[in-house]
């Protein structure tokens, strides 16, 4: 069973890590992973234009290279790119040493070209050994989430993405949607409404 909000003993395990954010206002950090792709992430920053908010893209890199066109207009709107690996790698299935030369590869060819600011990376599938994490995190804020929509489950209904997102999020919350195919069906279904429920609720939404 997937768990939608991420157990404060796994957060407490893995401190060096950012899980959520420490706010003092009703503030969300929307995040999407694994694209950029045509289509859906259009799509997202269609949906993020029309609310006026902002988010955060993990990028592969090797979507960055196939698609820069849709990676700068998240720029120009406002929004932030970070580093998912060049090539979407499980860190527990991969060598420390090719890894972390995976993830630099994202940076220096396609991030750092783009993007200004801080140096955000994320593991593919949450997945990353303490060996990988003491290498990378003196250059890199590792991001991690506290609330996982399920967006990219098979299993999963648009309602039910819905529901748990909404009912797990607090302040300083980062949540996880996904901008790949997978995930369109329930991200174009829950994205737009988990939105406006809390705008209406008085939150603001931010970049890492």
């Amino acid at each position: 069973m997937m768990l939608h909000k991420t157990p404060r003993l796994i957060q407490w395990l893995y401190p060096s890590l950012t899980w959520k954010k420490n706010v003092s206002d009703a503030s969300i950090y929307l995040t999407f992973d694994d694209g950029p792709i045509p289509g859906l992430t259009e799509y997202i920053l269609d949906e993020l234009k029309r609310f006026d908010v902002k988010a955060t893209f993990f990028c592969v890199g090797d979507n960055l290279k196939k698609y820069p066109q849709i990676a700068q207009r998240a720029l120009s709107e406002g929004h932030r790119l970070g580093n998912h690996s060049y090539n979407h790698l499980n860190g527990w299935q991969t060598n420390t040493l090719d890894y972390v030369s995976n993830v630099v590869r994202c940076q220096k060819e396609l991030i750092d070209l783009n993007n200004k600011g801080p140096q955000l990376f994320r593991p593919p599938y949450g997945k990353i050994k303490r060996s990988q994490i003491k290498h990378l995190k003196e250059k890199y804020e590792i991001i991690m989430w506290d609330v996982l929509s399920g967006d990219f489950l098979p299993t999963i209904s648009p309602d039910k993405c819905l529901s748990k997102s909404i009912s797990s999020t607090k302040p300083g919350s980062i949540i996880i949607f996904h901008d790949n195919i997978k995930a369109e069906k329930n991200v174009r279904y829950a994205l737009p409404r988990y939105i406006e429920h809390f705008k209406n609720q008085g939150y603001s939404f931010q970049t890492l």
